[in-house]
């Protein structure tokens, strides 16, 4: 069971690893986390913090610094192949100053080696970003950006306590586009309360206005501990409605799919192979990535870590010459069996029934005949309607 570590036991040393294990063989990226954000959304239950949050010993201007002091670190325990992804996640990593984020790139090429076609995420608030800013970005290496653009509704943003105003989200696509990312994607959240159904449909038509080859769209998730969640409890607002859920869905797939975008996670919609979010399907399938920053996690060859979480700890940690990680994992071959199956049925290149037990083979065979799943050249493809009920689908697969 994960717990504390003692020192120096944090991460996986020579000979931690399980025997036989090919770091990078489903490829190897690397996660990087920024914690800072300008205010805090009221549904959001991430590891981020404002600036009155931070308390001493975390700067903004320092922490460049202070990846690279992890990043010095990671290179001496793990040497992949390459590079394949990096992904600079938060938080808002576009409230660093672009040359930061350049200098964490170059790093990372510097200690591992970026692939030739690497693809290089970050992700940006419509409002952290200007023209000017995102042209630095693509020209440090960011080829993709991955846009919170939540709703172009002024009330759904009111809810969500979002600071950018309706159709900013939609303009920075656009930038990002004229400063030559390769791929640009925008976040959309659907159920919020409040949100009429032209809404949803006014976002759809707003993102794909925009020209981005990508589009993620989520169910609200109403976390515990959120002011969105305090406001549910009293009954100031209602909670989220399932079958809402799921009108807004099959309003995406239809509208997307009349876009020329196709579905290759239940979430997540693209415009072709090449616009797929090659670091997120690492995730999906099994890859390893190292984790950088608070709170990061990391995975190589099952065994998964993570980082302390808040800044302040994770920079002292480091500037004494120590390991920011806290906890650590090695994972069984049935909590591997059961990851793979649950991330790899939400693609649309499905899971190989070759992966499942004789039970679970008599469970897509029924859920084939119930319109759940397609049987494709051996592969469990969920349906539409499967997409809608994928817990449920995974649930009875694995039991």
């Amino acid at each position: 069971m994960p717990g504390p570590l003692p020192e120096g036991e944090a991460v996986p040393r020579d000979g931690a690893l399980p025997p036989g294990t090919r770091l990078g063989g489903r490829g190897f990226g690397v996660y990087v986390h920024v914690p800072f954000c300008a205010s805090r959304c009221g549904y959001c239950d991430f590891n981020t913090y404002t600036a009155t949050e931070l308390g001493g010993g975390a700067s903004r201007d320092e922490y460049a610094d202070t990846v690279l002091a992890e990043l010095a670190l990671a290179g001496r325990i793990v040497a992949p192949p390459r590079v394949d992804t990096v992904f600079v996640g938060g938080g808002t990593p576009t409230l660093l100053d672009p040359d930061d984020l350049a200098r964490i790139l170059d790093a990372v090429d510097r200690t591992w080696g970026l692939a030739a076609d690497a693809e290089v995420t970050t992700e940006a608030n419509p409002e952290s970003v200007t023209p000017a800013s995102l042209q630095r970005l693509r020209k440090a290496g960011f080829t993709r950006v991955s846009l919170g653009m939540q709703s172009v509704a002024p009330g759904v943003l009111q809810v969500l306590e979002r600071r950018h105003t309706a159709g900013r989200a939609p303009a920075a696509a656009i930038d990002a586009r004229e400063a030559g990312f390769d791929h640009v994607n925008l976040d959309l959240i659907y159920g919020t309360p409040g949100e009429t159904a032209d809404d949803f449909a006014a976002s759809l038509a707003a993102a794909v206005g925009a020209g981005v080859d990508h589009v993620s769209a989520y169910s609200l998730i109403v976390e515990d501990g959120t002011r969105l969640a305090a406001r549910m409890r009293r009954g100031d607002l209602p909670y989220p409605d399932d079958d809402v859920a799921a009108d807004r869905y099959l309003a995406a797939e239809a509208a997307l799919g009349a876009a020329g975008l196709t579905w290759y996670e239940v979430s997540n919609w693209a415009a072709g192979p090449a616009a797929r979010c090659r670091h997120n399907l690492l995730y999906w399938t099994g890859g390893d990535w190292w984790g950088l920053g608070p709170g990061a996690h990391s995975h190589v060859g099952g065994v998964r870590w993570w980082n302390v979480k808040h800044p302040s700890a994770y920079a002292s940690r480091l500037a004494a010459g120590e390991s920011p990680g806290h906890a650590r994992e090695v994972l069984s071959a049935d909590e591997r069996h059961m990851e793979d199956v649950m991330l790899r049925l939400r693609l649309a290149s499905g899971l190989p029934l070759a992966a499942l037990d004789e039970a679970g083979r008599e469970a897509a065979a029924r859920a084939a005949a119930s319109r759940l799943l397609e049987i494709r050249a051996g592969h469990a493809v969920l349906t539409l309607r499967g997409r809608l009920l994928a817990d449920a689908v995974v649930r009875d697969l694995l039991t």
